[in-house]
């Protein structure tokens, strides 16, 4: 790195130490840990675009799948809807919906003519009215039972940090099942793709209570690092705590956000690491020359379909384990959240703000703009209450002061064209 690269990393640390000495050490630690969860998933996003020209505008379902891995691995099971067969009458659902989809592959590739078209017919139709028998009073059962609380089949009660592999590997399948469909063919219909299943994705979460309470939301999802009660009703932790001047509240949240920031660097770093090696490697270089001419790396005996497949995943990959760190991070899974503003957009803005391509870009552009995400709406509300501030009460008063809710989508578009002005490959340019 250069030295102008390193002073962009060095604003970016003072941004976020000059939040803390202004303002609280809990906002900044905030803002911390969720840019190094942003870094991760430019990442990702810079795997896709960066390496190989991938436009995937369905980050937020891959986000979404991520986040679901916590529910599944590290909540504890609903014994009583197992023991009312419900859980099992569900599993046998999804067993017979699976092997009627495989079944219909089977015959499409092994048939012909109209017998091929009559034997799908029969297989889907017979297949979908039969996987409903099993599977609608399944459902009845589990959402029946306590729904003000359950609802939901729970997890396999394993530690939380399994579920962050897990996540990745969800987003992986997803990926997989997208990039088998629609990487053969031209890079618009990929982006029509990932839209697509990104939408799909959010909706069965949002309306499957069975899965994952849907709506309701599924709280109380453990944690890899301790509780700040539990921190403040020890007597060593509150006698370390006013050694330092600080009452045993305020230190406990500190402690434990330190300890969050702590593993997510280690997470950042491996991922950085590996996507250096990765992007130096003959690999890499192979990567940035199909990007570069599809034509003539055919021409050359590669197989673009296949590469575009391997980094699609892995880019999905990453983005699912940040899926999975931000529900862990919160201890809940609200689906209602999920947004494409702020898992798509803003994630793209990232990248091409820090420089597609460069990894240390991305992680540069994760941290700028999640803090100036962070910050631009109290900065926004300051600013108009200043410009309205000798104004008379009346509409235009109360217009502006409304209007600086919209200050983080104005800031995001000012910062992208300034950019792409002044800098047009980023902040930090590809090599």
């Amino acid at each position: 790195m250069n030295m102008r690269n390193i002073l962009l990393f060095a604003f970016v640390a003072a941004l976020i130490i000059g939040e803390g000495m202004t303002a609280s050490w809990n906002t900044a630690l905030g803002i911390l840990n969720m840019g190094l969860i942003s870094a991760i998933l430019a990442l990702g996003v810079n795997m896709q675009w960066g390496y190989a020209g991938l436009f995937n505008v369905g980050v937020v379902g891959f986000v979404a799948l991520g986040g679901l891995a916590p529910v599944l691995v590290a909540t504890p099971p609903v014994t009583e809807v197992w023991t009312a067969n419900g859980g099992f009458r569900l599993l046998l659902a999804l067993v017979l919906g699976a092997a009627v989809i495989a079944l219909a592959i089977m015959l499409n590739h092994r048939l012909g003519g109209r017998a091929r078209i009559l034997a799908l017919l029969v297989v889907l139709i017979g297949g979908f009215f039969l996987y409903r028998a099993v599977f609608d009073p399944a459902v009845e059962v589990v959402e029946a039972f306590r729904p003000a609380t359950y609802s939901n089949l729970g997890g396999l009660g394993l530690p939380v940090l399994l579920a962050w592999p897990v996540g990745g590997v969800l987003a992986a399948g997803a990926a997989w099942i997208i990039g088998k469909t629609a990487l053969g063919l031209r890079s618009d219909y990929l982006a029509i793709a990932t839209l697509g299943i990104g939408e799909i994705i959010i909706a069965i979460m949002k309306n499957e209570d069975w899965l994952a309470r849907g709506v309701k939301n599924v709280i109380s999802i453990p944690r890899p690092v301790p509780y700040e009660v539990d921190l403040q009703r020890s007597s060593g932790f509150v006698e370390w705590a006013a050694s330092f001047g600080s009452d045993p509240v305020t230190a406990s949240t500190v402690v434990v956000k330190l300890l969050y920031a702590l593993l997510f660097l280690a997470i950042l770093l491996v991922l950085l690491w590996a996507s250096q090696k990765a992007l130096n490697s003959p690999w890499g270089r192979m990567m940035r020359a199909i990007r570069d001419n599809e034509t003539a790396a055919e021409a050359m005996g590669k197989d673009v379909t296949r590469r575009h497949l391997q980094i699609f995943i892995l880019g999905s990959a990453v983005c699912g384990l940040a899926g999975a760190m931000i529900v862990t991070l919160d201890s809940q899974l609200t689906p209602g959240t999920y947004n494409p503003l702020r898992f798509t957009f803003l994630i793209w803005v990232m990248v091409i703000v820090g420089g597609s391509g460069n990894n240390w870009g991305a992680v540069l552009g994760g941290f700028l703009i999640w803090f100036l995400w962070i910050k631009v709406e109290p900065w926004g509300n300051q600013l108009m209450d200043l410009i309205t501030s000798g104004m008379a009460d009346g509409a235009l008063k109360s217009h502006l002061q409304d209007s600086a809710a919209h200050m983080r989508l104005l800031t995001m578009g000012v910062v992208l064209l300034l950019v792409l002005r002044f800098s047009p490959r980023g902040l930090i340019p590809e090599k």
